[in-house]
């Protein structure tokens, strides 16, 4: 054996295993109407240093794209699907083998996770998983076992903060909820026993959006906030203090070192007073420079993997939580720029290229339609019923616009949702025309876009909003209750 050549391999896997802890990791969300092809969303991974994916559900093309690409996919497996996984494990194999083994073996796709449900014990849900959810787990862990996949692909939860709380106010008093409790340790100790991490998903934002007099400081990484000292230890952020309180909840419970995953964080640029482009650089800036640092929590110094909430806008997401709920991404729909933010060796982000749009044509109110209009009011509603609008709400880029201005934009998203059909833009009492100069350009130098969706070519379909979302509220109802009782530690 030539020993020399084994050490050559170990040093080039040594070397390896440091650039990819050096990669980003994001959320790809598809849940839009115009979707960024996936061949030109792989390559905006890649160009941008983004080695690991997560989705929420298998997409073929998506996850043709996604073969030989050098980039690590988790897959998800939404919440209605759980009652039938766990109903029998041949179930979870026929699952496994159409949406793991095939991908794995015919495309070359990298799978080293798969997410069993998201957030499935949210108050809201009332109990509706609680049932399924361990012996999906336990099925679909069985399915990977037999299919070959049991080391290569490990299964994970992703759960939201208020699974766990703490009576005391502070980190070290976390627990989890009473009345989950016994099932969290079910789950935890089988995550443990079969390699598999706990995926847990922190939003600030939704703490701030709770609560008016939530400290806005405290939900950024740049030390402006006063710091919560818990025993001997100083948080100087809420994203630290969540953390914490989860690896003290595990601590408790006899899972020290049970690697965990953060699945979602990040900041929206719209749809909210406080969703606005200062706000989500301000915050994935701070985010992205512990992560280039290696920069744990004070209970544990080892970074867990952070997944970016999320690579694009979803214009056809549910708005139950809130109008920002469609504008979480680090690009706009079509993968252009939102922000400048700073990557790893001072890299910068790189829009996407080589997309391809409708015709450079608006639909608009007409110079002579009268504002007064007694259709106009419905007009903008039917506009709004199909197509995205939530950049028109308060404290939005395209909120306090005027009458002509507000109807406008509504006209527009719907033509351009409409793939500018013929037609579509004469849907509104007469009151709408198209024009080929770009309504932008004249309100607020280009803050509220005036959009041209991406070409999709023929036969290409609206997708209808989901409510799968609709839960997070609970996290920011959890961090914000939790904060108070930081606070009232402060010294």
């Amino acid at each position: 054996m030539d020993f020399r050549l084994v050490f050559k391999l170990f040093l080039v896997c040594l070397l390896g295993e440091v650039l990819m802890a050096e990669g980003l990791a994001c959320n790809w969300g598809t849940r839009v109407t115009h979707p960024l092809p996936p061949d030109i969303a792989v390559k905006l991974m890649k160009d941008n240093g983004i080695d690991k994916v997560k989705l929420f559900e298998v997409v073929p093309d998506v996850m043709g794209a996604l073969g030989n690409s050098g980039i690590q996919v988790m897959v998800g497996i939404p919440n209605d699907m759980l009652a039938s996984l766990a109903s029998s494990v041949r179930v979870a194999e026929d699952w496994v083998t159409q949406n793991v083994s095939r991908y794995v073996s015919r495309n070359g796709v990298d799978i080293r996770y798969v997410a069993i449900g998201n957030e499935p014990f949210l108050k809201t849900y009332k109990d509706m998983f609680t049932q399924t959810i361990y012996p999906a787990l336990e099925n679909i862990q069985a399915a990977l076992i037999k299919a070959g996949l049991g080391r290569q692909v490990k299964v994970t939860i992703p759960i939201n903060a208020d699974v766990y709380q703490s009576d005391s106010g502070m980190p070290s008093g976390g627990n989890f909820r009473p009345d989950i409790h016994g099932l969290m340790i079910s789950i935890v100790k089988f995550l443990s026993d079969n390699g598999g991490p706990l995926t847990i998903n922190i939003y600030p934002f939704l703490s701030l959006y709770a609560d008016p007099h939530f400290p806005v400081d405290f939900a950024f990484f740049d030390g402006a906030a006063a710091p919560v000292v818990d025993g001997g230890v100083t948080y100087g952020n809420v994203f630290e203090a969540n953390y914490d309180t989860l690896v003290w909840s595990l601590e408790k419970n006899g899972f020290p070192n049970l690697p965990i995953i953060v699945g979602e964080v990040g900041w929206p640029t719209d749809g909210d007073v406080n969703a606005n482009i200062e706000n989500a650089r301000r915050f994935n800036q701070g985010l992205l420079n512990r992560i280039n640092q290696g920069k744990g929590t004070p209970k544990r110094a080892s970074p867990p993997d952070i997944y970016l909430f999320a690579l694009i806008d979803e214009d056809a997401k549910s708005t139950e939580p809130g109008n920002f709920e469609r504008h979480w991404g680090i690009f706009y729909y079509d993968g252009s720029i939102k922000y400048p933010l700073n990557l790893a060796n001072n890299k910068n982000l790189t829009a996407a290229k080589g997309v391809q749009y409708l015709s450079r044509q608006w639909c608009v109110m007409r110079p002579d339609a009268d504002p007064s209009d007694p259709n106009l009011p419905q007009s903008i509603n039917k506009a709004c019923t199909y197509a995205d609008c939530t950049s028109l709400g308060y404290g939005s880029s395209c909120g306090g616009l005027d009458v002509r201005n507000n109807a406008s934009y509504a006209f527009n998203m719907y033509f351009q949702t409409m793939n500018q059909t013929k037609g579509s833009c004469d849907q509104f009492s007469n009151l709408s025309v198209i024009t080929s100069i770009d309504p932008s350009t004249r309100i607020r130098g280009g803050a509220c876009r005036f959009e041209i969706m991406i070409d999709i070519g023929k036969g290409g379909k609206t997708r209808k909003p989901t409510t799968s979302s609709a839960g997070r509220m609970y996290n920011s109802i959890f961090a914000s209750s939790f904060l108070l009782g930081l606070l009232a530690f402060v010294t």
